[in-house]
Formats: structure tokens, C-alpha cells, sequence
């Protein structure tokens, strides 16, 4: 295959991945199985993305994914209380789950593409939901402390078990990809 083909079909999928991850968190805002608990599955495709088309596109992703939170409205209630924070946090947790996840996966597929995927699937959620928690300790604590152990838990775990559960899936997508 030459260099523009490969080039123009990762372009390509970067360009779907892209658009998968905006749908998935417009579709998030308006789906809340639990009350005040946005899941969201936007972080299968940044990982999907990490580990097809590498560590760059990872955080190209995670930052799609920043912006339509704070473009659609899911990120309101901390715009409110401190816009640079808010834009901060939300950019930087969704750009860094991406390149770390990619990170993780380029590290591991050497010695097993199936531990790889998994510990790639796993990072991503930790690193969004744990950047997330570093800014809100330095930009909303006072407002949303009481949330930390409810909501802000119950949505880390509930994107973990996804991942987790969508890790083989993950891995057949990469593989596929791959061949094509």
C-alpha cells in the first residue's frame, strides 16, 4: 500500500472516530440511567483511536470529546461557578485520558495486544475521571464535595465496568483495522 493511501484511509478514520465521539456525548447528555449520572461510552472510540492511529490521535480525540462537553451543555453547572476552570479541567482530562491510554497501549502491544487493549481501556476512565477530581479540588471544591463520593463515583465506575466489559470488543475493532 503506498504512503497517500495509508494516509488518506487514517485520515479517514480519525475523521469517523471524531464524529463517533461527539454523537456519543450528545447522546450521553440526554441519556442518564441514574439520575444527575451522565455515562457516557465516549471513551471506546478515544481508546479505539489511541491505539489505531497512535498516541496523538488519542489525545485529538480526548479533546473532541473536552470540547462537545463544553459545547452541549453537560459542563454548565461548573462554567457557572468558574469558567477557566471548567474549560481547564475539561480539556486537559479529556486530551490527557487519550494520550496516556495511547501511551499504555503502544507500551504493552509489543508483549500482549490483549493486556494492551485492557490496560489501555482501564487507564483512560482513570485518568479522565481522576484529572477531573484534581480540577475540581482546585477549582470547585467548596461546591461540589458533597457530590465526590455519590455521583462523581458511581460515574467512574459504571465508564470502568464499560471499558472493561468492551475491552475484547475494543480489541476485534483494532484488529480489523489493522487488516484493512
Amino acid at each position: 500500500m503506498n504512503i497517500k493511501k495509508t494516509e488518506t484511509r487514517q485520515i479517514a478514520l480519525a475523521a469517523i472516530l471524531t464524529a463517533i465521539v461527539v454523537v456519543l456525548q450528545i447522546i450521553a447528555n440526554f441519556v442518564q440511567p441514574i439520575p444527575g449520572v451522565s455515562i457516557t461510552l465516549v471513551l471506546v472510540p478515544v481508546v479505539i483511536g489511541a491505539a489505531l492511529l497512535g498516541v496523538w490521535a488519542g489525545a485529538w480525540l480526548g479533546f473532541v470529546f473536552g470540547v462537545t462537553v463544553l459545547l452541549s451543555g453537560a459542563a454548565t453547572f461548573f462554567l457557572e461557578i468558574n469558567p477557566i476552570g471548567a474549560i481547564i479541567t475539561t480539556l486537559v482530562k479529556g486530551c490527557c485520558a487519550g494520550l496516556i491510554a495511547g501511551l499504555t497501549y503502544r507500551l504493552l502491544k509489543k508483549h500482549n495486544q490483549y493486556l494492551a487493549v485492557f490496560a489501555a481501556s482501564i487507564v483512560c476512565p482513570v485518568v479522565n475521571t481522576g484529572l477531573f477530581l484534581i480540577g475540581c479540588r482546585f477549582f470547585f471544591w467548596e461546591e461540589i464535595r458533597n457530590l465526590i463520593i455519590s455521583v462523581i463515583l458511581v460515574n467512574f465506575l459504571v465508564e470502568l465496568g464499560i471499558n472493561m466489559l468492551l475491552a475484547p470488543t475494543i480489541l476485534r475493532l483494532i484488529n480489523q483495522g489493522r487488516k484493512q
